[in-house]
């Protein structure tokens, strides 16, 4: 691993978790600058000097990598702004565009060198060899691996989309140089030029990449869900607290790494005095606010657990729903009762994927109450959303 790498990680201990991110985005965008560069000029240089067009495009796509690193750059220093009036909820989300420009650089290189591959394809031009080739496509294969392992020991450590993206780019780097190091020196010694085709390849390994970046860069903006991991430390630190009888409707929203905001609805007993639940939504949302990146809305929700009649039809609820779906989760259950009849209300929680449509599942919640003989109404919410 990374010497480089551990010794600036290391370093980062004095700092807040923010600056470090920002520290180590901008030091892997310096050394991406200056590495970039250097494999650039070697390669358009001797493929110009040569006539090999996949050793050129190499190094024009190492020299729109330059361009990468700048994006990447700029992204790490927004990100790191704090939260002002227009953006309440800070700027980490730059970070992420930063990702997805990076994502459209590798695409359009990826045309660029298909374009110019297919055109040598149909009109061949016989490539000179020269050691010279060798040399600096072994050296810049050498270089996209350490580069990869640089940035990727980064990105875990500091949990970044920009430097992954940027270890995705690198690896593929190696991969396309390495794949235009063996046409040259098959080429060399069986007289078959596979230049232009394997430009063509090349090409295609460079899209698929820009495209696996493209793809997970876009899940995020647009509201991907969070990870288990999450949802469970949320569930199980709420459930650790006395008083707690439940949780539901739980959301997290994601503003970038660190910058989590949730919301959840805590079940209560509703003989608790209003000041104690209003004590313990603080108190629980001062502990995430303490000890995890989360910043936690509590929303208290009173359960009547002391009335026979009222579990009686919680509990016959709830098996009418199993029965339906072992999937779906009822929540806010309440009775409200009238003088011809007795009200259930309550929400009920469909997973996303579920076949059934709302109106399909209110149909045969109330067909199958309606078979208790009590004169029971119901008023049900259907939800979809995530259940675990």
């Amino acid at each position: 691993m990374s010497l480089i790498a551990k010794a600036i990680l290391k370093s980062n201990k004095k700092y807040s978790e923010e600056k470090a991110r920002e520290r180590c985005g901008n030091i892997s965008g310096v050394i991406g600058i200056a590495l970039n560069t250097l494999l650039a000029a070697g390669k358009m240089i001797v493929g110009g000097l040569f006539g090999v067009i996949s050793v050129f495009a190499d190094g024009l796509n190492n020299l729109t990598d330059c361009g990468g690193n700048v994006v990447s750059l700029i992204g790490f220093k927004m990100s790191g702004k704090p939260a002002d009036k227009e953006h309440p909820f800070g700027h980490q989300r730059a970070e992420s565009i930063a990702a997805l420009m990076i994502a459209f650089i590798v695409l359009m290189v990826a045309a660029e060198l298909a374009i110019q591959s297919v055109e040598k394809i149909i009109s061949p031009e016989k490539s000179d060899f020269s050691i010279l080739l060798i040399i600096v496509l072994s050296v810049s294969i050498a270089v996209k691996v350490w580069m990869f392992l640089f940035n990727r020991y980064l990105s875990k450590a500091v949990s970044s989309e920009a430097l992954r993206a940027t270890a995705t780019d690198s690896i593929s780097d190696s991969v396309a140089t390495l794949a235009v190091l063996v046409s040259v020196i098959i080429s060399r010694f069986t007289g078959i030029e596979l230049d232009g085709y394997m430009g063509v390849a090349v090409a295609l390994f460079i899209a698929f990449a820009g495209l696996s970046i493209l793809k997970d860069t876009v899940s995020g903006l647009i509201g991907k869900a969070p990870d288990k991991e999450v949802i469970e430390e949320v569930k199980t630190r709420i459930l650790s607290f006395p008083d707690v009888h439940g949780l539901h409707d739980l959301t997290v929203h994601n503003y970038g790494q660190n910058k989590l905001y949730a919301t959840a609805h805590v079940e209560v007993d509703a003989n608790m005095p209003i000041m104690a639940a209003h004590d313990l939504a603080d108190n629980i949302e001062r502990n995430f606010a303490e000890h995890t990146d989360i910043i936690l809305t509590v929303h208290i929700d009173p359960l009547v657990l002391d009335d026979p009649k009222i579990n009686k039809y919680r509990e016959t609820v709830e098996k009418i729903i199993s029965e339906i779906s072992t999937d779906m989760k009822m929540h806010d259950f309440r009775v409200v009762g009238g003088i011809s009849h007795s009200n259930l209300v309550f929400d009920v929680a469909v997973p996303f994927d579920e076949k059934l449509s709302n109106s399909q599942i209110l149909e045969k919640i109330k067909d199958r109450v309606s078979l208790l003989g009590e004169n029971l109404g119901v008023v049900a919410t259907i939800e979809r959303q995530n259940i675990d």
